[in-house]
């Protein structure tokens, strides 16, 4: 009996190649649930979207180096991760932490008349979500989505501060965070300045990724004590050095996260538990 020869229309209208990696990616990151399934594993996805675990984990693996995915420390499973935010616009508007930033964000720079922005950490770099640009023709700014992953960066160093010493150290050892010439926790001065950066509560970029860049950053705390983002103040450094302004864009940074802790129901910086 001859073979019956495929129907082409059948053969047409199943993606092939690049397009079906594409949808089976994406049928990976339709597989979370923010309400039912914020964590999953690689078995529980193989079952929900119908793919064997190794092609799976292979997508896994790629997405969370792309940021769109980031795997829990605790249990090993996978969670959405804020690379999305790139992708998805939508999504910013249901960051509890952004809705509560943006009026005071909008004070920061009325008041000091520099940018002022919200970052989120999305495990690896901090992800600006939010920003009020400066009304001065020159200044620093970032467009929504701008990727943050030097230590120099004072908003990269507020969420460091945070982390435990053995995950910053894995952090500068793969190259994820970038600092030129780190070999170790035993030689390098990376974990005292992050202590005295959550010490004191803030940090400071000081020409440190871009000779003309002034940063000042303060981390944001919920109600649960958590460092769920932070406000950083970004100028020209001849401007920041011409009025000697560093103590009072410093203080004024202070006050916004602290307006932004309140509404989210945290404690200030002061009260935070160690």
């Amino acid at each position: 009996m001859p073979e019956t020869a495929p129907d082409p229309a059948s053969a047409a209208e199943k993606p092939q190649g690049a397009a079906a990696s594409l949808l089976n990616g994406l049928s990976v990151l339709e597989a979370f649930s923010a309400t039912t399934r914020p964590l999953l594993g690689v078995t529980e996805i193989s079952e929900i979207v119908g793919l064997h675990k190794s092609t799976v984990s292979r997508m896994l693996a790629g997405l969370t180096e792309a940021g769109y995915v980031q795997r829990d420390l605790d249990s090993g499973r996978y969670r959405l991760g804020l690379g999305m935010i790139g992708l998805a616009g939508p999504l910013l508007s249901e960051l509890d932490v952004r809705r509560a930033a943006l009026p005071h964000l909008e004070e920061l720079t009325q008041s000091t008349g520099e940018t002022a922005a919200l970052a989120v950490w999305n495990g690896a770099a901090a992800i600006v979500v939010e920003q009020v640009a400066s009304p001065h023709q020159v200044k620093h700014s970032a467009t929504i989505g701008t990727r943050y992953a030097k230590f120099a960066s004072s908003s990269v160093r507020v969420f460091l501060a945070e982390l435990p010493a053995s995950e910053v150290d894995r952090l500068l050892r793969s190259g994820s965070v970038e600092r030129e010439g780190y070999s170790g926790p035993e030689d390098d001065p990376v974990f005292r300045h992050l202590d005295i950066v959550r010490e004191a509560g803030e940090a400071v970029n000081d020409g440190e990724t871009t000779f003309e860049e002034y940063g000042v950053s303060v981390p944001v705390r919920d109600y649960r004590g958590k460092v769920v983002g932070c406000i950083t103040v970004s100028a020209p450094r001849s401007r920041v050095q011409y009025r000697g302004s560093q103590a009072d864009l410093a203080a004024a940074v202070r006050l916004a996260a602290a307006a932004v802790c309140a509404r989210l129901g945290g404690l200030p910086e002061a009260e935070a538990p160690e």
